[in-house]
């Protein structure tokens, strides 16, 4: 292979990347295995796969962050090999990351051109300039920011929009996008197809990353599918449906999982949670929640939904002790936990599968198997007085593994070696192998498969049936209807409206989220 700046122009529906008999190992795992893909200019095409499957791996070689081991590719037709990310930029390839590569303190504008060539000598020269460009970028493609906001400003959706303005602003001819819905609301969503399919009839390839099978029927021209570092097939998305789908990427048939509407939890269960008048500020001291006052009971799922940033996270980490409210009053089976710590939390039975996995569930550095005991350690069989007992805690590990299903590490690997969706795992593992009383879980498939998404629901059914009390967390309206017994939604840090699952619609719980009561 030989490296390659130069960025040759292509006729529209030629193609764009295409790669043949590409392999990458990682220490005893084999991540893809002589795999064939291609994607045209002017299309959208799908990278469908389990957690594992190779769809990062993939599209990390293609955006230059790693090297195949074998294999050839080439873009525009001609053989390249990136040493770095910069030059399949320069190639014309960008790449907007589940997680996004942001500067909080900086502008919408300064984010944009961050790391663009003359950038740092002649913005202060050009700003007017690059601020206009900007605006006109975001504009001509619907992605609509203020280009002097600060991006720790922004909401979730406005953030992914200036990673799209990133890309656009460098006039990439080949873009990858990794999981770009796993944190939009459904309107959101739609507003992101219409953006990415004009930027498809502009003659861009798409690669479009999701484990959400319906929206990639409905955005891609082409579907590729992976499994265990495999091509299984490639298929026009007009010639397939998402069961067929679901089978090509698990090898069978998974059916979906949902709490039936017979099983309502009787009103005289014990309560498990109760919140009553919470205030609470956010990290930056202004108020969060107002007024929270909700009960779980025994066995009962309650959904909150709500578009992300209106006191998801605050109302979270005030159960699970992290955050102490400004008023109100939080019992767990009874006992107050206000002002308390989360170590009494996790005494009275909270578990928390927080949203933010690497920055507030796990410790990225620390191996799998330590991470799995990380709420335990200091417990029998996993220490004697300040010794750790590293067998007991391997064996652990190697048990909830397997148990879970975590993919593409071992255990005694560090935990950020994972992807996205076996890094949920782990957490996933931990907090609910420690058999809790209450589960407070921030959107707990967010990331993960097809397979792996039913996998965790029927999860979250069977221990609720146990008779643990769930508060699911998440912006999934199909997960919250799925699930829940109840629904309530948080707007501006207020619960909008609490209501049973099948006297509720999917309208009536948008028009929550969107502010509107009543």
């Amino acid at each position: 292979m030989v490296g390659t700046s130069a960025r040759p122009e292509s006729a529209p529906g030629g193609p764009g990347v295409s790669v043949h008999g590409i392999t990458k190992r990682f220490p005893g795992v084999l991540a893809i295995d002589h795999i064939d893909f291609e994607v045209r200019l002017g299309e959208v095409h799908a990278l469908l796969g389990e957690n594992g499957a190779g769809k990062s791996t993939l599209s990390n070689i293609i955006a230059g962050l790693y090297r195949p081991d074998e294999g050839v590719m080439q873009v525009f037709g001609r053989e390249v090999g990136f040493q770095s990310p910069r030059e399949a930029l320069d190639s014309g390839i960008g790449m907007v990351h589940q997680h996004f590569k942001l500067v909080p303190a900086l502008t919408v504008a300064e984010n944009v051109v961050l790391g663009h060539e003359n950038a740092g000598r002649f913005f202060h020269l050009r700003k007017r300039d690059i601020f206009s460009r900007v605006a006109a970028l975001s504009r001509e493609h619907n992605l609509a920011v203020d280009p002097a906001a600060r991006v720790w400003q922004l909401s979730v959706g406005e953030q992914q929009r200036v990673e799209l303005l990133k890309a656009l602003y460098r006039d990439v001819r080949i873009l990858i996008l990794d999981e770009p819905t796993a944190v939009l609301t459904p309107r959101e969503a739609e507003t992101l197809f219409e953006t990415i399919r004009g930027m498809a009839d502009s003659g861009r390839a798409i690669i479009f990353i999701s484990h959400k099978l319906d929206e990639v029927v409905a955005v891609a021209d082409r579907i590729t599918v992976l499994r265990d570092g495999r091509n299984i097939a490639t298929v026009r998305a007009r010639d397939t449906d998402t069961l067929s789908l679901a089978r090509m990427m698990v090898g069978r048939d998974i059916p979906p999982a949902s709490k039936p509407l017979a099983s309502v939890v009787p009103d005289d269960s014990a309560v498990i949670i109760e919140l009553a008048g919470i205030d609470a500020d956010g990290d930056r001291g202004s108020p969060a929640l107002h007024g929270i006052s909700l009960t779980v009971r025994e066995g009962e799922i309650v959904g909150i939904a709500g578009v992300a940033g209106n006191g998801q996270r605050e109302l979270a980490e005030v159960i699970a002790g992290l955050r102490t409210p400004t008023s109100g009053m939080v019992s767990i089976r009874g006992h107050d936990l206000v002002a308390r710590t989360p170590q009494e939390a996790i005494a009275q039975g909270v578990a928390y599968v927080p949203d933010d996995r690497l920055g507030t569930g796990l410790a990225p550095n620390v191996t799998v198997a330590e991470n799995l005991v990380l709420k335990s350690y200091s417990q029998s069989p996993f220490s004697s007085g300040p010794f750790l007992r590293h067998r007991n805690v391997d064996s652990h590990g190697r048990d909830l593994v397997e148990r879970f299903d975590i993919r593409g590490s071992r255990h005694d690997a560090p935990v950020r070696l994972l992807s996205g969706g076996n890094i949920q795992k782990v957490l996933l593992a931990r907090e609910i192998s420690s058999k809790p009383t209450a589960l407070i879980a921030g959107s707990p498939t967010r990331g993960l498969d097809f397979g792996a998404i039913q996998s965790v629901r029927s999860l979250l059914i069977d221990i609720a049936t146990s008779g643990v009390a769930i508060l699911l967390i998440s912006e999934d309206l199909d997960e919250i209807f799925a699930l829940s017994d109840r629904i309530g939604v948080l707007h501006g840090g207020r619960l909008m409206g609490m209501a049973t699952t099948g006297a509720t619609t999917v309208e009536e719980i948008g028009l929550w989220m969107a502010g509107v009561s009543g």
